[in-house]
């Protein structure tokens, strides 16, 4: 017996590999094709962990990896953002602009006019990350802000973007979809996850949410959205600010007051969540809400 061990060594293996073996022989174990499927090991399995049989093992390690990579980091309070994957930044929406006026093309005039038109959302969804940011860089650690989104392009982008340029660390929990499914690349490297399963994607957005912010967006925008709305409805969560961004477009595409009127909602139901149309106002409700300092 080896009394030379240090007392910090672990006594069981934490890899793939027999405790001794050699490189050669632990790259046999783990990546030889011509080994049959029952001798490898079955996490190490890809086949056998793609099995229907296996989703409970599958939904486990979705719930834990983003969980420990967040712990790593001394992230605990989150404000997640909401918003389409369609809009581009100012900048290029001018520069698509210009080349459709420059063509001619009406259609494409049209479209570069409301890429235009988006990219002031972009722009705000990139100016209120970075108010959250940098009021969170002189707080201690255990109440930092952090900004977390769906990881891909659009209002995501530019929230992370806002994080990004004011120093700050910041969370993308991406999903694997034919499109848009790359991660952006503002989010912080260590903290940019991929997900298969919406379910536990929507959960890590809860589980830290100190607040959500909503910039207009299609289905995935406005699922998350009401799903936000029918978990603090039903207690399911304790209250968070509910913060719609632009009154007009959130108004114009929801009629709540129809919902109150036809008895489908609770008045008190309008209080779950504000309309505000300013980077600002956003973070001031946010700011009253849990009594943080200037």
């Amino acid at each position: 017996m080896d009394t030379k061990t240090s007392l910090h060594e672990r006594s069981l293996a934490e890899d793939l590999a027999p405790l001794d073996a050699p490189a050669a022989a632990r790259e046999s174990v783990v990546a030889d094709p011509m080994l049959p499927d029952a001798y490898r090991l079955a996490f190490a399995d890809p086949e056998f962990m793609a099995r229907r049989e296996a989703r409970g093992i599958r939904f486990q390690l979705e719930m834990l990896k983003p969980d420990l990579g967040q712990q790593a980091h001394g992230i605990e309070h989150t404000v997640v953002v909401y918003g389409s994957a369609r809009f581009v930044d100012a900048q290029t929406a001018q520069a698509r602009l210009a080349t459709a006026q420059s063509n001619g093309d009406a259609a494409q005039i049209r479209a570069a006019e409301r890429d235009v038109r988006n990219a002031g959302r972009y722009e705000n969804a990139r100016a209120f990350a970075r108010l959250v940011a940098e009021h969170s860089q002189h707080q201690p650690q255990d109440q930092r802000i952090y900004i977390c989104t769906g990881g891909g392009p659009g209002i995501m982008e530019a929230a992370n973007r806002g994080a990004f340029e004011a120093g700050a660390d910041n969370v993308g929990l991406n999903i694997l979809l034919p499109h848009e499914q790359q991660g952006n690349r503002y989010i912080t490297p260590e903290l940019s996850f991929k997900f298969h399963y919406f379910a536990l994607r929507k959960m890590h957005f809860m589980m830290r949410a100190k607040a959500l912010v909503a910039f207009p967006g299609g289905f995935g925008t406005m699922d998350e959205l009401f799903e936000v709305l029918t978990l603090v409805q039903t207690t399911k969560v304790k209250p968070v600010p509910i913060i719609l961004f632009d009154s007009q477009f959130w108004k114009q595409v929801f009629n709540f007051d129809l919902l109150v009127q036809e008895g489908m909602i609770s008045p008190q139901d309008l209080a779950l969540f504000h309309f505000v149309d300013t980077p600002q106002a956003a973070w001031d409700i946010i700011k009253d809400f849990y009594q943080l300092p200037d």
